[in-house]
């Protein structure tokens, strides 16, 4: 009979002890398809999203990517439900600037947006553009900063509800500008952009996917974009820093989570294989398709930015009188 050296089988019992890869079967991950939860109905630009790219890093892990539609509670449900699975790295969210740092601010929704996860990768993001119906009565931004001034609270702008990011763009504009604008929710960003278009309201920050056909068909006139920089689909259209309001950003990102306590080698393997497919040519004409902007932060410069981005809301939030 053979025995180990004292010193082998005690770095053994610490590698046991301390969880380390070579006994957690991170070496050997994936071993079974892996689940990429949506907390959005299907159809809207997150499922397409999520659809997409779990297309392509299901060829880099060698196993399927099961798109899981968990929709219901702004986003609560879904993320919720990741963040309390098993962190294998078999069950992954599709998360956005809503799961991550909007409801957090605006209602106990049971997790904590940067404690309770391990970002995994940033997939994008979609800079809004403020619309207008084309009689209304100012041509730029601050034609409208002007009007507002001059009649507090009569100018109204159309979102897709409370409490989503084109509301709260509206309210970030107000702060900054120091301007009393009203709020006109909607079920849903369609029957919004519907009333705005056949104008029932004159104002509208919606996704720069959606808006810009009408904006080149004259159909609708763009005042500016919430982007750091100008839209690639509006390339004529001023950012709203550039209007005079430096600092302001607003975008609906997209990226990829994991549990808490994934393993660090299987964050990892996913965060390398998605640099990959996110970096393809054929990856970044979708995404310019669906008018998102390539973010190519780490996850730790990632998790810093989610971190930003919750207490940026959880100001407007507050400031804004929104309460939980």
């Amino acid at each position: 009979m053979s025995f180990l050296p004292r010193r082998s089988a005690s770095l053994i019992i610490l590698f046991a002890l301390s969880g380390a890869p070579l006994l957690s079967g991170a070496q050997t991950y994936p071993s079974r398809p892996v689940t990429m939860v949506v907390p959005y109905p299907p159809g809207g630009t997150a499922d397409i999203l999520a659809r997409t790219v779990g297309q392509k890093l299901s060829e880099k892990l060698g196993q399927p990517v099961v798109v899981e539609n968990k929709a219901g509670a702004g986003t609560a449900i879904g993320t919720r439900y990741v963040a309390e699975a098993a962190p294998d790295g078999y069950t992954l969210l599709l998360g956005t600037v809503s799961s991550h740092a909007i409801n957090p601010a605006m209602s106990q929704v049971g997790y904590d947006p940067v404690r309770d996860f391990a970002a995994v990768a940033s997939l994008g993001s979609i800079p809004f553009v403020l619309v207008a119906r084309p009689d209304a009565p100012y041509q730029t931004l601050p034609d409208l900063i002007a009007a507002a001034k001059k009649q507090p609270g009569s100018i109204s702008y159309a979102s897709a509800g409370p409490g989503t990011s084109n509301h709260l763009a509206g309210e970030m504009l107000a702060g900054a500008a120091g301007i009393k604008l009203l709020h006109v929710p909607y079920r849903g960003s369609a029957p919004a952009l519907g009333d705005v278009l056949a104008g029932h309201v004159p104002l509208m920050f919606d996704l720069q996917t959606t808006s810009a056909p009408y904006v080149r068909q004259g159909k609708l006139k763009a005042l500016a974009v919430t982007g750091a920089q100008r839209s690639a689909l509006l390339p004529n259209v001023p950012t709203a820093a550039e209007s005079g309001l430096p600092g302001y950003e607003v975008s609906a990102w997209f990226a990829l989570f994991a549990p808490a306590k994934v393993p660090r080698p299987v964050q990892k393997r996913l965060s390398d294989d998605l640099a990959a497919v996110l970096a393809a040519p054929d990856m970044v004409q979708k995404l310019r398709e669906l008018g998102a902007e390539p973010d190519a932060r780490s996850p730790a410069e990632f998790t810093s930015y989610v971190r930003s981005e919750a207490e940026k809301y959880e100001k407007v939030v507050k400031d804004a009188g929104l309460s939980r």
